[in-house]
């Protein structure tokens, strides 16, 4: 079977489960094989409502031994609407019995280029390839023009190989101060899994068939 597989539901409601089932079945290899714990890293965007409806609802779930952090942030007080950990916080992990130690957020009170360096190094405690950070699982969201965590098209920071996570004072998309992980981070994972819902993210979509170079496996549901 390839590694990788693009997989095409009718709609947000049939994605949901599944894509809960598989990062519940990706935590158990993880600790079947010996680990000590499953990492996952988080996007904003639609992942939120998928997540927070889908993943309590699976059966006998145990988050004691995850480990979570974020593909990127705003940097912005918790309580904002922007906040992807403030959404997460809310919505999900409140369902969960994951500890609380184990969610790596950033701290929002400093300024974008240390609250990336102070990122990075919460970062340290997820098992590691080198200086690279090796996540279980990471969810990532894409943007209509293609972007994924805060890695825009044509931005500098597709470029940069010496930093796990990197400060961005110029997004694009507001608000303009994030941190994110770069494709180092990203490229390192065991399993990367690009979800991406709505009309509006066609178009990019099949450019990114056209330019997969490998074969892939297509589901349809």
């Amino acid at each position: 079977m390839s590694s990788r597989r693009v997989v095409v539901f009718p709609s947000s409601a049939e994605l949901g489960p599944v894509l809960a089932r598989l990062v519940c079945d990706r935590a158990q290899t993880a600790l079947n094989a010996g680990r000590s714990q499953f990492t996952l890293g988080l996007s904003g965007g639609s992942l939120v409502s998928l997540l927070s409806k889908e993943l309590p609802a699976q059966p006998g779930l145990d988050c004691s031994k995850w480990v979570v952090g974020f593909c990127d942030e705003r940097v912005v007080p918790f309580d904002d609407p922007e906040s992807t950990f403030g959404l997460y916080k809310n919505q999900l992990f409140s369902k969960i019995n994951i500890p609380e130690n184990s969610i790596l957020a950033i701290d929002h009170t400093l300024p974008v280029e240390e609250c990336a360096e102070d990122y990075a190094r919460k970062l340290n405690q997820v098992s590691s390839n080198g200086d690279v950070p090796v996540f279980d699982v990471l969810l990532l969201g894409m943007g209509p023009d293609g972007h994924t965590c805060s890695l825009f098209p044509n931005h500098p920071l597709l470029q940069e190989t010496q930093k796990t996570i990197a400060p961005i004072s110029d997004s694009p998309k507001p608000p303009p101060c994030r941190v994110t992980m770069t494709l180092p981070v990203v490229n390192a994972a065991r399993c990367v899994v690009f979800v991406s819902t709505g009309g509006s993210k066609a178009p990019v979509l099949k450019v990114c068939e056209r330019l997969l170079t490998a074969d892939f496996e297509l589901t349809v549901f």
